[in-house]
């Protein structure tokens, strides 16, 4: 049987204006983010978050890390998020109980320095999330490094992630690599931030407009 051909989905996380998701979601991106992580370079507060994502007819993602249950499901309700993306080391348990508070989707971030971490990953999350997202491993900061995993490597064990469970590539992405991260992959989104940024938070058009154009560009052939 002949594999079919499907797209890639795009999110630009790391928003912090309204025009610029607006822009982003003008353009073809189907998820905007926005981080909801104190201290961090791109930190906006629920109540930002939802001015920032309203209006945009895009899926509304929120970061989270290491934040209580009860803060995160009422900030998914002050946003109107589809998504909760958990960053920190939110145990299965974590989410499990964050899914009984909303019918949100739950995406968990996996710090990868290799194949090793995503079959983990598989293991200890893949049948209570919606979603994995694959990010570069850091040894202080968690998520938006501008790092690149070994995509290669990761590749040798994409087919052991189930069918029903959607797959995300972050780190490093940015409109000069994204068809290579795709075509290598097979993922069923790309997550980019500081790629298509002017300064931290700040969305460069042109950026975001190639990144996604480059993104769509590409065929992506599913598992038969």
């Amino acid at each position: 049987m002949e594999a079919r051909v499907s797209g890639t989905k795009v999110k630009v996380c790391g928003l912090t204006r309204t025009k610029d998701a607006l822009f982003a979601a003008s353009r073809g991106a189907e998820y905007l983010g926005v981080v909801l992580v104190p201290e961090t370079p791109r930190f906006r507060t629920p109540e930002e978050a939802r001015l920032i994502l309203d209006g945009s007819g895009a899926h509304g993602v929120i970061v989270v890390a290491n934040q209580e249950v009860t803060w995160v499901s009422d900030a998914a309700r002050t946003t109107g998020a589809d998504v909760i993306q958990l960053h920190g080391e939110e145990p299965p348990e974590f989410i499990a109980s964050l899914r009984r508070q909303g019918p949100w989707k739950i995406w968990r971030a996996l710090a990868v320095r290799g194949p090793e971490d995503v079959i983990h990953g598989i293991a200890a999350f893949g049948t209570v999330v919606d979603g994995l997202l694959l990010d570069a491993w850091h040894p202080e900061r968690q998520g938006g490094t501008g790092r690149v995993f070994s995509w290669e490597a990761v590749a040798e064990v994409r087919d052991r992630v189930p069918d029903d469970l959607l797959l995300a590539v972050a780190g490093g992405l940015g409109p000069e690599n994204v068809s290579q991260a795709i075509s290598c992959l097979e993922p069923d989104l790309v997550d980019v931030s500081s790629g298509v940024e002017e300064e931290p938070g700040i969305k460069s058009s042109l950026l975001v407009e190639a990144f996604i154009r480059n993104a769509k560009g590409v065929k992506r052939r599913g598992r038969p």
